[in-house]
């Protein structure tokens, strides 16, 4: 897809890997739809990128009411005339406890948020695609979504619905001008715990292992490039590429190596 001068909605756009998707966006001439839930995050990303109202325009929005979100999109559409892709982004992870442990509030608002929220959001917004010259969906996964971590299994599972829908979506899509591209992102340094609401992260960022966290700018880099080039599948990091190598060679001891590797972090 050519980006330049396209109009694109990216969610989770006020912090994160969604803020530097939405500023590498408007560098390349696109007019990005920024959508978060938290209005002053918006107003950041649109102060740090310096962005004119006609070049980036703040909604905030709950991604898991899907009223809102059919409401939103038909505004929007009505107000701005096209949209050319969306890049469901928004998302958010569970506490660091098994499922035994999780309630049901915890559960539904991890499937609602990851989930559903990318499902409302692509329905609200399939039909007006079809009928644009092209279009573009992109989807953001995780390495969670194809390999299991303990204590986010809820989270994975989530992903993992991501991770098929979008691929479906991609087949059913596959003679129109629609194009689909699901994201599996490694260890990303952004404030998704905070955002999920379970306070600072538990590891220390000044530790050698949170190190090895790619910069979400370099992240969004490679999903845009992604983007540009009509890719079905990325991988975002060595540490995702080489995960899904190894759980396609040996999905038992992939999973007994994640294991190892979250013992620390798991209560």
């Amino acid at each position: 897809m050519n980006l330049a001068n396209k109009t694109m909605v990216v969610t989770g756009a006020g912090s994160g890997m969604g803020r530097e998707l939405a500023l590498q966006l408007l560098k390349k001439g696109v007019k990005v739809i920024g959508v978060d839930i938290n209005p002053s995050s918006l107003e950041q990303t649109k102060q740090i990128a310096q962005a004119t109202d006609q070049q980036f325009k703040g909604f905030v929005l709950d991604i898991s009411d899907k009223t809102k979100v059919e409401s939103f999109a038909k505004e929007l559409i009505d107000q701005s005339g096209a949209i050319d892709g969306i890049i469901n982004n928004a998302g958010i992870i569970q506490p660091f406890i098994r499922v035994n442990e999780l309630d049901y509030d915890q559960i539904n608002r991890v499937m609602n948020i990851n989930f559903f929220g990318t499902v409302y959001l692509t329905k609200a917004f399939l039909p007006h695609f079809l009928n644009r010259p092209e279009a573009h969906i992109v989807n953001i996964s995780s390495m969670g979504g194809f390999i299991p971590f303990p204590g986010q299994t809820m989270y994975g599972a989530a992903k993992a619905a991501v991770k098929i829908f979008t691929e479906g979506l991609y087949a059913e899509l596959k003679n129109t001008n629609v194009r689909v591209t699901v994201v599996h992102p490694g260890a990303i340094a952004t404030n998704i715990t905070e955002n999920s609401g379970l306070g600072k992260p538990k590891i220390d960022p000044d530790k050698p292992q949170s190190k090895l966290a790619m910069p979400a700018s370099k992240a969004a880099e490679i999903i845009l490039e992604a983007v540009e080039q009509n890719k079905y599948r990325v991988m975002v990091g060595k540490d995702a590429r080489f995960l899904d190598l190894f759980y396609r060679f040996s999905p038992q001891r992939a999973t007994d190596f994640i294991l190892k590797k979250m013992a620390n972090i798991m209560r």
